[in-house]
């Protein structure tokens, strides 16, 4: 109980910290009344506009102290409360753009991962068991080609082969469509991402097999005529899996950076086409609801990993 005590603090401080940051960083970039406002916002000699400021400083606290502005934000993003967008009549709400565009951010983020795991896993175990043999040296070759190609190269390629030229998938995504077929225009952007990390997995899980294939308890199953595709799969595979486990955790905020590039290529309305928006209107409560809805994502995510930890290895919480 106090090991999890413990973590949970650790989430807590860490949300706080990166929601204090973000927030101080929001408040020293540009100007929140002209974002606002437009021009207008320096205009204070003229009876309407200066009544148009004093209303725009009330409703986003803009007349209130720093840490007041702070504890109130919070506040209200603790309840769901993301407040509105910047625009001259407070209209709409950042919880409607929330709502529309996480689903498939987060639909992206699943596939993208399943099917990393279910590629890597098959594929890391076939490269463990011929070590060193000409399709592992074939698999290594294929892995660095796939981490090092840039994301928005392996996306180009990707549409170009299997949308443009084949048909297969849809060139655009489409809001419109059934979900059959949203979910369909989702397979390409997903296996974007998830072939390099499906890489990355591969290989962790190749070097951990290896070494747990040396192990006496592996070699004693051996001994005992315990057929080699068992030893892979029942004995070696989950003690192997803890390198795995701690990259696909971390792994998550990178997808949503590489997200950033899939969903313009892709033409998908998520989450990272709403930030990169955002940023460029400097429309700061969009810019600090998303990184405090990817920041506590990433992290919680990292507390889930922490929890199966404790239960392939119970050592972990000692």
């Amino acid at each position: 109980m106090r090991y999890w005590l413990q973590r949970l603090a650790m989430v807590i401080l860490l949300l706080l910290a990166v929601s204090l940051i973000t927030f101080a960083a929001m408040n020293v970039l540009g100007d929140p009344l002209f974002n606002i406002l437009g021009p207008i916002a320096g205009d204070t000699e003229n009876p309407e506009n200066l009544a148009k400021i004093r209303a725009a400083e009330a409703q986003y606290y803009l007349d209130r102290p720093f840490p007041e502005r702070y504890v109130r934000w919070l506040g209200d993003f603790v309840r769901g409360d993301f407040g509105v967008r910047f625009s001259s009549d407070g209209q709409p709400p950042v919880t409607d753009l929330i709502n529309e565009r996480l689903p498939r951010s987060l639909l992206l983020m699943v596939m993208a991962q399943a099917i990393a795991v279910a590629i890597a896993i098959p594929w890391g175990i076939g490269a463990a068991a011929r070590s060193n043999q000409l399709p592992d040296k074939v698999s290594t070759v294929m892995s660095f080609m796939l981490v090092s190609l840039p994301g928005f190269a392996l996306a180009l390629v990707l549409k170009y082969v299997f949308a443009i030229r084949l048909g297969w998938f849809p060139l655009a995504y489409n809001a419109g469509n059934p979900w059959a077929e949203r979910v369909h225009a989702f397979v390409l952007p997903a296996l974007t991402l998830a072939l390099p990390a499906a890489a990355v997995y591969q290989r962790l899980l190749r070097t951990d097999l290896i070494t747990t294939l040396q192990e006496d308890f592996i070699l004693m199953a051996r001994a005992k005529g315990v057929k080699r595709r068992a030893v892979l799969f029942r004995h070696a595979l989950r003690p192997s899996m803890f390198s795995v486990i701690t990259v696909f955790g971390i792994n998550a905020g990178a997808l949503i950076g590489g997200a950033l590039i899939v969903e313009t290529i892709f033409e998908i309305p998520g989450l990272g086409r709403a930030i990169v928006e955002a940023i460029l209107r400097e429309d700061f409560p969009v810019v600090l609801a998303i990184v405090m809805i990817v920041a506590t994502a990433f992290v919680v995510l990292n507390f889930l990993v922490d929890l199966l930890y404790t239960v392939l290895d119970p050592r972990v919480r000692t």
